[in-house]
Parts: structure tokens; sequence; C-alpha cells
């Protein structure tokens, strides 16, 4: 059965949005090869329409070990507006809980999602979120939305961190 993964950058004050504004600094070298790694058991990777709309329109043309694979891998899209997808994507329209379920229950890789959007409020009622990845990012940004904002309670249990040499922490949580 595959799982679905859940990974976003944090700064200290709780921000997720614009990430690539303030923890590109820090995706350095060490980050890079560890999330290339991460990647390896990830069949499918899972995004909103608009964060699909965002990484579309700039991710492909971004080259290297890292932006290669994920460039390569197929795209879940989650919509009920967009009808249509390129990149390696399939729109998931109607039930999305229930289109994400199917796949969880088929053999294979893992199914990652990066930041945590109003997305999340579905698929934590769902029952579908296995783990969250947090890399707390050591910078204040001071404005943005925040981790956890679309959603209306959760509560995690710390199974795993991750630390890097610039300071930036993975924390590696499951739904109680």
């Amino acid at each position: 059965m595959r799982r679905l993964i859940v990974s976003s950058f944090v700064s200290l004050d709780g921000v997720i949005e614009a990430p690539m504004a303030w923890a590109s600094p820090f995706f350095d070298e060490q980050n890079q090869a560890h999330a290339l790694q991460a990647l390896s058991g990830v069949d499918f990777f899972l995004l909103g329409r608009v964060t699909y709309e965002m990484f579309s329109a700039r991710w492909p043309d971004i080259k290297g070990p890292y932006m290669d694979r994920i460039n390569g891998m197929k795209k879940l899209v989650a919509s009920t507006t967009l009808k249509a997808a390129g990149w390696n994507a399939t729109v998931l329209d109607g039930d999305v809980a229930e289109a994400l379920a199917a796949i969880k229950r088929q053999p294979g890789g893992d199914i990652l999602k990066y930041g945590v959007s109003r997305l999340d409020r579905m698929l934590l009622s769902a029952g579908l979120v296995d783990e969250y990845h947090l890399s707390i990012v050591p910078i204040r940004v001071g404005h943005g939305k925040r981790a956890f904002d679309d959603v209306d309670s959760i509560n995690l249990d710390l199974v795993g961190t991750h630390r890097f040499d610039n300071g930036v922490v993975t924390l590696t949580y499951v739904p109680r």
C-alpha cells in the first residue's frame, strides 16, 4: 500500500507561503541530496490546482538531478476547475478523496505532496495523510500564510528528526 507524505518548508515563525523566496538559500547541496534520496520511493507528486499552475510554469525549465526527478514524475492534480494538464499530470476531479484512496490501495511507491494547503483539510478528514515532513528553516519571514491555517485541528506524533549542517531540521510526524 502506498503512503501519502506531505512535505513542507516552514519558517521559524510558521510561514509556509512562497518558500522559493526565503527557503532557497537553505536548499543547499546537502538538502538537495537528501530530498533526491527521499524521492526514490515516490511514484506520484500530488498538487492542488494553484500549486500545480505555479510549479508547472517554472519547474520544467529547471535542470539538475533533483529537478529532473521531479519533472519526470507522474503528477496528480486535485481540482474541480482544471480540465486538462500537461507536465506529466492527471487531473483528479470529482471525489478526490475516493480517487486518492484507490491509488493508495494499489501496490507501488508513495505519493508526495509539497506544502500544507487547503487540500490538507480534505486529506486529513479522509484519513489519507500518513506522514508530515516539516523542514524548519532557521529564518523569520514575518508575513504570509502559516502552516495548518487551513486545517481545523490536527494532532501529530513526532516519529523522526533529521538535522542538516545549515541549521534546517526536518521533523517527521504521523497523525494520531
